[in-house]
C-alpha cells in the first residue's frame, strides 16, 4: 500500500476523532444547563447520563464483529448517523422539558458513539501499524482538540444565552456532512481485524487476510487483553470524571458561573490535547510503561488538587495537571490491544468495552456521592482506579515478537 494512501487515511482518521470529541464536548460543557432545564439534582442527572452509558456498553462488544463484516467506513458512518438522530431527540426533549425523551436520546447517542469510537480506534491502530510509529495519541489529540473547541463553543454560547437545542441542531448538521465526505478516505480494508503488516517483497500490497475462528471469544479469555482493559478502565474513569463533572463541580463547589465552569472544562481538555499531540514522541522515547506511570502520577496529583482547592485558580492548576495525566492512558491502551493486527478489532472491542464500564458506573456513583459529600470531594474516589492503573501499567508493554 502506497504512503500517500496511508497519509490520507491518517488525516481522515484525525478528522473523525476530532469530530467525535467536538460533538461530545459540546454536550458535556452544557450539562449544567441541561440539569437546570430539566430540574434535576446532581444524582438524578447522573442517572440520566447512565442511560447513555448503558447504550454504549451494550453495543460496544458487537463493534468488532460488525466492523469485520461490513467494514470500518460503514461502521463509523452508522455511528455518526445514530449520533445525529440522537442530537435531534435531545434538542426536542429539552424544548418540551421531557426527561424521558432526553434519556432515550442519550441511549441512542451512546449506541452511535460506541460504533463510532471503537471503529475509529480500529482504523487508527491500522494506520499506526502501516506508518510504523506511535501516532495513536495524536489521533486522540484530535479528539481532545475537537473537545476543546466544543467546550469553548459551549462556554461562549452559554455566556451568550443561546438555547441548547439550537446549538445541538447546528452541530448535528455539521456531523452529517463530515460523515458523508471523510470516511471514504479510510484504508481500503473490509476486515481490519485481519490486517497484516506489508510484505517487503510484494510491491507494497497488503498481505493476505487470515481468518481467525472464535476471535471475539478468544479476546475475552486473553489475560493480557483483560489487564489492559483494567488499565483503560482506570483511565476512562479518570478522563470521564473530568468530562462529566469538572464544569458542574466548579459551579457547585466554587460558586463560579456556568461559563466559568465550562472554561475550566476547556482547560482540562486543552491540557489533554497538548499531551496527546506531543505524547507519541514521549512514548517512543520512554516506552509505554514509563509514560503511562508518569501520566497516572500527574492525574493523581491534579485530581487531588482540583478536588481540595479553595479557589478557582488553584482548581485550574489541578485541572491542568489532571488533563495532562489523563491524556495518554487510553490511546496507549488502544495501541497495546492492537499490537497483533490480526486480532486488533476483537481486542480493541474488548478493551473498549471494559473501559466503558467506567461510563456505566462512574456518572451515577459520583452523582450520588456528590449529593452527600459535594461533587468535588466525591471525585476523590477516582484516586483508587488511578492507583490500580499505575500498578498494572506493565501489562501495556509490547510483547516480544
Amino acid at each position: 500500500m502506497d504512503r500517500a494512501t496511508v497519509r490520507r487515511a491518517a488525516i481522515a482518521t484525525f478528522i473523525i476523532f476530532a469530530t467525535n470529541g467536538f460533538i461530545f464536548a459540546s454536550w458535556a460543557a452544557r450539562i449544567p444547563a441541561v440539569t437546570q432545564t430539566l430540574g434535576l439534582s446532581t444524582g438524578e442527572m447522573g442517572l440520566v447520563l447512565l442511560v447513555g452509558a448503558i447504550g454504549s456498553l451494550c453495543s460496544m462488544p458487537l463493534v468488532g464483529p460488525i466492523s469485520s463484516r461490513v467494514g470500518i467506513v460503514r461502521t463509523v458512518r452508522l455511528g455518526g448517523l445514530l449520533a445525529v438522530i440522537a442530537g435531534g431527540m435531545l434538542a426536542l426533549g429539552l424544548l418540551i422539558v421531557s426527561v424521558l425523551l432526553v434519556a432515550v436520546g442519550l441511549a441512542v447517542f451512546g449506541i452511535g458513539i460506541a460504533l463510532w469510537d471503537v471503529g475509529q480506534n480500529i482504523e487508527g491502530a491500522d494506520v499506526e501499524h502501516r506508518l510504523g510509529r506511535t501516532v495513536m495519541p495524536q489521533f486522540h489529540a484530535g479528539f481532545s482538540g475537537g473537545a476543546f473547541l466544543g467546550a469553548i463553543v459551549g462556554a461562549g454560547l452559554s455566556a451568550l444565552g443561546v438555547p441548547l437545542p439550537l446549538h445541538l441542531a447546528a452541530i448535528m448538521l455539521t456531523v452529517l456532512v463530515i460523515m458523508v465526505l471523510v470516511p471514504r478516505h479510510f484504508l481500503p480494508l473490509t476486515a481490519h481485524s485481519a490486517a497484516q503488516p506489508e510484505s517487503p517483497n510484494d510491491g507494497g500490497s497488503p498481505a493476505p487476510e487470515r481468518k481467525e475462528r472464535g476471535g471475539a471469544r478468544a479476546a475475552w479469555t486473553d489475560v493480557r487483553t483483560l489487564l489492559i482493559g483494567v488499565v483503560v478502565l482506570g483511565a476512562t474513569l479518570t478522563e470521564g470524571a473530568g468530562n462529566d463533572w469538572i464544569a458542574k463541580g466548579s459551579v457547585d463547589g466554587l460558586g463560579t458561573s456556568q461559563s466559568g465552569g465550562a472554561a475550566l472544562f476547556a482547560l482540562f481538555v486543552g491540557a489533554m490535547t497538548l499531551a496527546r499531540w506531543f505524547g507519541g514522541r514521549i512514548i517512543d522515547r520512554l516506552g509505554r510503561v514509563v509514560a503511562l506511570r508518569l501520566s497516572m502520577v500527574s492525574a493523581l496529583i491534579g485530581l487531588a488538587v482540583y478536588s481540595l482547592a479553595g479557589s478557582y485558580w488553584l482548581a485550574a492548576i489541578g485541572a491542568l495537571l489532571w488533563g495532562l495525566g489523563a491524556a495518554l492512558a487510553f490511546p496507549m491502551g488502544m495501541s497495546a490491544a492492537s499490537d497483533d493486527p490480526r486480532h486488533a478489532a476483537a481486542r480493541v472491542s474488548v478493551v473498549a468495552t471494559i473501559g466503558y464500564i467506567a461510563f456505566l458506573a462512574g456518572p451515577p456513583f459520583l452523582g450520588f456521592l456528590g449529593d452527600h459529600l459535594g461533587l468535588r470531594h466525591a471525585l476523590l474516589a477516582i484516586l483508587v482506579p488511578i492507583a490500580v492503573s499505575l500498578v498494572l501499567a506493565g501489562a501495556t508493554r509490547k510483547p516480544p515478537v
